[in-house]
């Protein structure tokens, strides 16, 4: 009996170990998305995110991560459509499976963060060819946006990217670059009510900060 404690002890111990080194290696990826700018970054980035998510299966952050990585690609190759396909299916198939986590426990929130990415997706699939999946996709990205939006109206990254779609949607079709502004001043104070570091999402930054300078 004393045999078969100790061996459910051992095992357990290696377990938790092995979820513990899960856990490290998930933050770090997180730590270097914090300091990511390029394609090969998102792309290193991906890889890790998508090993964290076969690691944890039942968390759906490196899920939403690997997303979210697919997702800033698109967004960086936006005048390189050609380019663009194989991200935004990757993407969605990871937004995807962290809706599936989501569906029963994911908070408000949560779900909010997941809508956002969910919408830069849609967004890049419109990158690859507007003429033919403007249409489709760019709607499908303002639904997304809606949600998130309704959710969690604070959000700060919710708030920059209805400040993006503000500035490059033409006047015609409901672009307002003068309240683009004010979303992305919005989410800059959102953010710095928020933890910079950690888990959570806590992008948002650089990109609002990069959106207001073109006022300058």
């Amino acid at each position: 009996m004393k045999k078969v404690m100790l061996l459910c002890v051992s095992f357990a111990i290696v377990l938790i170990s092995i979820q513990l080194r899960a856990q490290d290696k998930l933050s770090a990826a997180i730590a270097q998305l914090d300091k990511a700018s390029t394609v090969a970054d998102y792309e290193a980035l991906a890889v890790r995110f998508k090993q964290a998510a076969n690691a944890q299966k039942n968390n759906w952050l490196p899920f939403y991560y690997t997303a979210l990585c697919n997702a800033k690609i698109g967004f960086l190759l936006q005048k390189d459509g050609d380019r663009i396909e194989p991200f935004s299916i990757e993407g969605e198939q990871y937004a995807k499976q962290a809706e599936a986590l989501l569906k029963d426990k994911g908070t408000n929130k949560d779900k909010a963060e997941l809508y956002t990415v969910y919408s830069m997706v849609y967004r890049s699939k419109v990158f690859i060819n507007p003429m033919t999946y403007g249409r489709e996709f760019g709607m499908l990205s303002q639904q997304y946006l809606d949600k998130a939006a309704q959710l969690d109206p604070e959000n700060p990254r919710v708030l920059y990217l209805q400040a993006w779609v503000k500035y490059y949607t033409p006047k015609m079709w409901g672009g307002d670059k003068d309240k683009a502004k004010i979303l992305a001043q919005s989410a800059l104070k959102s953010l710095s009510a928020q933890p910079a570091t950690g888990e959570q999402p806590h992008w948002g930054k650089p990109e609002s900060e990069e959106l207001l300078a073109k006022y300058k």
